[in-house]
């Protein structure tokens, strides 16, 4: 590389300092939530408030345990089976859609992806009256039904599997798979779904942390009696007085299942992102 170059590509002292700040930045929400969720109610309104992590977090999270009108542990449990099944179908929906929209070839291809790419631009809020009123009729409220079915495809999901697969598979390697005698499924499974595999990982994890945090709708369709974990944390301040050290208790480990698929996928995350980056 020529000096120019290197100058180029150089990192300024300034910005490791701003790499630094932004990460304090980003972390200090968390470690606070830590603080709170591990000190008692009366330390919490000090003056100065708290910045260390004290030693009342079993204290905090048994009476989240205790509290009936939250059902914590149920709201847990229904927030994993929920993002997981949501999960799963929007990657093979995203996918097998991502595909036909590149590969294959049918009449209305083009009107139905831009159908597709129009739904995208419709606020959300603007469905839940029609949608709140299709789940009464099919007598599913306060059911996982309906915090799960009206989300198992997701236009997002189909619009970004679609634009990876028109650059990450090329028309050559479809069609040595139709000279090899593969149908249509399977070149979709033996072909298809490997070279997808980077940006499935990334859809995959938008769509766990996104319908992990999911609030409104379940809010609207859920009682406190079998909540996801959003819904429950809600009930939780719903008080004369809110239990701060209670809402952080159960906020921290609401919020570590997040974290750890995060840490564990992370790496996944970037590495599909950075690749659809060069493709593009």
């Amino acid at each position: 590389m020529n000096s120019a170059s290197r100058r180029l590509w150089r990192t300024s002292p300034l910005t490791y300092v701003a790499l630094v700040l932004a990460t304090l930045f980003s972390i200090y929400p968390f470690y606070y939530m830590v603080v709170i969720a591990t000190r008692s109610l009366d330390s919490i309104n000090d003056v100065p408030p708290p910045v260390t992590p004290s030693g009342s977090f079993g204290d905090n999270f048994g009476r989240v345990l205790d509290n009936e009108a939250a059902s914590f542990l149920t709201g847990l449990l229904n927030s994993v089976i929920v993002s997981g099944i949501v999960t799963v179908s929007v990657v093979i929906t995203g996918s097998l859609a991502g595909f036909a929209f590149a590969k294959l070839r049918f009449r209305g291809r083009n009107a139905l992806l831009l159908t597709i790419i129009v739904t995208m631009m419709i606020p959300t809020q603007l469905g839940l009256i029609p949608l709140w009123g299709m789940i009464q009729d099919l007598n599913w409220f306060d059911t996982l039904y309906a915090v799960t079915v009206p989300f198992l495809v997701s236009a997002f999901g189909v619009f970004m599997m679609r634009q990876y697969a028109t650059q990450a598979i090329s028309d050559e390697l479809i069609e040595a798979g139709r000279v090899d005698g593969a149908n249509t499924f399977r070149i979709y499974w033996s072909i298809v779904l490997p070279a997808l595999r980077p940006a499935a990982a990334v859809l995959g994890l938008l769509t766990f942390m996104e319908t992990w945090n999911s609030f409104l709708w379940p809010y609207a369709v859920l009682t406190s009696e079998n909540p996801t974990l959003q819904v429950s944390l809600a009930f939780l301040s719903y008080a004369y007085y809110t239990d701060y050290s209670q809402v952080f208790a159960a906020t921290a480990v609401g919020t570590l299942p997040l974290v750890i698929v995060f840490i564990v996928f992370g790496r996944q995350i970037v590495g599909g992102i950075m690749e659809g980056a060069v493709k593009s």
